[in-house]
């Protein structure tokens, strides 16, 4: 009787945790339009985990996850976890993108218990996790340039080659099937070992659209998973990434920034952009990364001071996009982090938290800013500065009026749609809009929800 009972508590048990293992995978599963739904409404914090702590370390990084949480990031795309090749180093610790083993951790970081743990406290929090995948290049001393030479291209001594001007690294031969055959193989071992949620890609625009066609599909027979190409080439979407980066629009807000372009330039942007991708294409917008910060000054000297503001919520309200925001920009960080050299954060003062807390709230919680939504202009001032549009799904409305320009701007609203009772998000409180004119201050931003 006593074994039976036993027995009989093992099999419900069992039945539970697998109710409960499907119900979350199903969840997981989801999709729209060909991407994991749960990416639609989300965002993208970028962590550059050596300059993040004094310490440098996952075990440290873990301690920041409640306010990450608190002020609404959901998805943490880790810069490259992986050994760093000694040969060729530049710096004294070198890049992050010379990677000397694909299937083990840099020691720098901790161990890999260390990240397996780190990726279940974030998943316990509700967030997922990508990491960044060097696919183009390995590191100078990466463990096939001994055991398999025949995976790279070959310089003129016989070498493996140099990959573009990198010196501390060596370029894949695409070529070579097997060599492909163990890259998805180590990009396997990632999900299966730690559970992680996807992929940014370096350099994908490099690597040819025959491996991602390849690999793509075998990785996503694993797990719902969410991929992002560093790139903008239109055969990136094509051969199954969800996201590209928007480097287009970003050099046109840069020049928008600087006044060598007015807001109608970013109009051109959006056409040659629904020419060139698939309609359902996302596009990652940022106002920096690790690359725009440690080596163009982004997001401080490229929309410096209030400049940073119309541009920030450009890059969280604008169609198609899934926003990002990199370590340090809620502080903010008004410096270029060094990349070979330790150079730790200081948090200290968030001063720009509850500004994007404000943005990424709004995302999660108005279908109108999902990345697969309608977008379209509206006239409200001077187009050359002003730039006003509205997102909307269902009964879910989202307007938004950016000046980006130095000057202050007229502004009147002329829609019968958008006039009335609406919620101005910045201020937290209802707002009467109506057709007078009013003035909105240089580098101004409303949003008003409906």
């Amino acid at each position: 009787m006593k074994k039976g009972f036993y027995i009989l508590i093992l099999i419900l048990t069992f039945s539970l945790a697998c109710c409960r293992s499907s119900k979350w995978s199903n969840l997981d599963a989801s999709q729209i339009n060909g991407h994991p739904a749960w990416m639609m409404q989300g965002n993208i914090y970028e962590v550059n985990v050596r300059q993040y702590t004094p310490e440098g370390t996952f075990n440290a990084f873990a301690k920041h996850l409640d306010r990450l949480k608190s002020m609404g990031v959901e998805t943490i795309w880790f810069m490259p976890i992986n050994p760093i090749s000694k040969l060729d180093r530049k710096g004294t610790l070198g890049s992050y993108y010379a990677v000397s083993d694909y299937t083990a951790i840099n020691p720098e970081f901790g161990t890999f218990d260390d990240f397996k743990k780190l990726v279940q406290a974030i998943h316990d929090k509700g967030m997922k996790v990508l990491i960044d995948w060097v696919p183009n290049h390995t590191g100078a001393d990466h463990r096939w340039i001994t055991e398999h030479p025949e995976f790279f291209v070959k310089d003129n001594s016989g070498k493996a080659a140099v990959a573009f001007d990198w010196a501390d690294t060596r370029q894949l031969d695409y070529k070579n099937s097997i060599m492909q055959d163990s890259m998805i193989a180590a990009m396997k071992f990632w999900v299966k070992r730690t559970n992680i949620d996807g992929f940014r890609c370096d350099v994908a625009w490099n690597v040819p659209a025959s491996f991602w066609n390849k690999s793509i599909p075998q990785l996503r027979k694993m797990k719902n998973l969410f991929m992002l190409a560093e790139g903008d080439s239109t055969y990136l979407p094509k051969s199954g990434f969800d996201a590209v980066y928007p480097w287009h629009m970003f050099k046109i807000m840069e020049k928008v920034a600087k006044g060598e372009k007015t807001a109608l330039a970013l109009d051109s942007i959006n056409k040659e952009n629904e020419m060139l991708y698939p309609a359902n294409t996302i596009q990652m917008y940022f106002t920096s990364n690790h690359d725009e910060n440690s080596w163009n000054h982004a997001d401080f000297g490229t929309f410096p001071g209030a400049v940073h503001a119309p541009f920030a919520v450009f890059s969280q309200t604008m169609k198609n996009s899934v926003p990002l925001i990199y370590s340090g920009q809620e502080e903010p960080v008004l410096r270029a982090l060094e990349f070979f050299e330790k150079d730790p954060i200081t948090f200290k003062n968030f001063e720009r938290e509850k500004f994007y807390k404000t943005l990424l709230e709004l995302r999660k919680r108005n279908e109108a800013l999902s990345a697969n939504t309608s977008f379209r202009k509206v006239l409200v001032g001077d187009e050359k500065a002003v730039y006003a549009y509205v997102r909307e799904k269902g009964n879910k409305k989202v307007f938004i009026i950016l000046n980006f320009s130095g000057t202050e701007q007229s502004v009147s609203l002329k829609e019968s749609s958008l006039l009335g009772k609406a919620y101005n998000v910045f201020e937290e409180k209802e707002f009467f809009l109506n057709a007078k004119e009013r003035k909105i201050k240089p580098w101004g931003y409303e949003i008003y929800e409906y």
